[in-house]
């Protein structure tokens, strides 16, 4: 098993070492952030502390008001070196609904401020938004979204930040969503779960009133932090969830070229202070505030999200009393998406969304 992820894992030749950059321009537009000091790893720690004190105010946003559904034709958006014609000829010609809207968070690139989600509807009052992976291309899931349609689900698949049609030009991968500027990469998440929170203002309005939510690796981080901070959700599936987001980066095997970047400067235990604002583990406070359903998947012999912090999540609930079901399949990170995992995944996912509005 570890062999055949470690394949997988080396299929994409395209990452590219980033050196490391603190980025603390990127803290200009967030809330309360007003702090100054000579040594920007100081002033992250005191972020940091400041985000979780009051992470209400750190996620809160304006409901956007140019929510607007357009057709236009699928597009792969491939982060692959050489792009794989197949899936280019297998959408070539088919249109799509897609939900797009100004992100409440602003950037420096104008591809990336404009939100992006497919719209598969169906009636009813049942909707969940769905949080594809860290790279995932832009036709990934939509078997998912079809099973949940023909359940009566309505999805929302949204593009995280700097992914497939936000990308920016100057990127083949999502880089920018996940790297070696500290900055830039709580930015992107914030802006991940704002985004997400407005996908459900819109669901509202259609007549969703029953509202799940369900994450993949990168889109599970972003799924339990906003439900950590929305009381609209009912049902949450995290489909490979971790504690830190930093041990992720750190000892995970499809992000050691952000490591190398990051470990010019900065070991482990500081990185871990840098992003704690992005850790689930420092939301369980948050999370428990409403009652909900959840289903947390992870893998045996995942080599990205060690199962060991898994783990830690599965235990947290625990603790907490909260009510979710666990899943650990006998697979990979990247094999979790291949034959026959796919489909025991898929058919979990499934189950639980059926059963959770129930």
């Amino acid at each position: 098993m570890y062999d055949w992820e470690l394949r997988l894992t080396s299929v994409d030749n395209n990452r590219v070492v980033r050196p490391l950059e603190w980025g603390t321009e990127w803290t200009a537009g967030w809330p309360g952030q007003n702090g100054a000091a000579a040594d920007p790893e100081q002033l992250f720690e005191a972020w940091n502390r400041q985000i979780l004190s009051a992470s209400d105010s750190w996620f809160a946003y304006a409901t956007p008001r140019d929510f607007r559904l357009e057709r236009r034709e699928v597009q792969v958006f491939s982060t692959r070196e050489v792009p794989d014609a197949r899936l280019e000829e297998k959408v070539s010609g088919t249109f799509a609904q897609y939900l797009r809207f100004t992100s409440s968070v602003h950037t420096p690139y104008a591809e990336n401020n404009l939100a992006n989600a497919r719209w598969f509807p169906v009636r009813g009052r049942r909707a969940v938004v769905l949080l594809p992976h860290w790279n995932a291309d832009a036709i990934a899931y939509t078997g998912l979204c079809h099973a949940l349609n023909f359940l009566g689900i309505a999805v929302l698949r949204l593009s995280m930040p700097y992914h497939d049609i936000r990308r920016p030009a100057e990127t083949q991968r999502a880089d920018y969503a996940v790297s070696a500027n500290i900055g830039r990469t709580l930015d992107a998440t914030r802006q991940g779960v704002i985004d997400i929170r407005c996908c459900f203002d819109w669901l509202e309005t259609q007549g969703y009133s029953r509202l799940g939510i369900v994450g993949t690796s990168l889109g599970s981080c972003h799924a339990f932090l906003a439900a950590a901070h929305e009381s609209r959700i009912q049902v949450a599936a995290f489909n490979h969830a971790s504690s830190y987001f930093a041990d992720v980066v750190w000892h995970g095997q499809s992000t050691r070229h952000i490591r190398q970047g990051l470990e010019t400067g900065l070991d482990l235990e500081r990185l871990r202070r840098m992003w704690l604002a992005i850790s689930p583990m420092s939301y369980f406070q948050q999370f428990s505030r409403w009652p909900r359903k959840s289903l947390i998947i992870y893998a045996k012999y995942d080599m990205t999200f060690l199962p060991d912090l898994s783990e830690q999540i599965v235990a947290e609930f625990e603790k907490h009393r909260l009510d979710h079901r666990v899943v650990a399949l006998p697979c990979g990170h990247y094999t979790m998406g291949e034959t026959p995992y796919k489909y025991w995944d898929g058919w979990e996912l499934i189950r639980f969304l059926r059963e959770g509005f129930e």
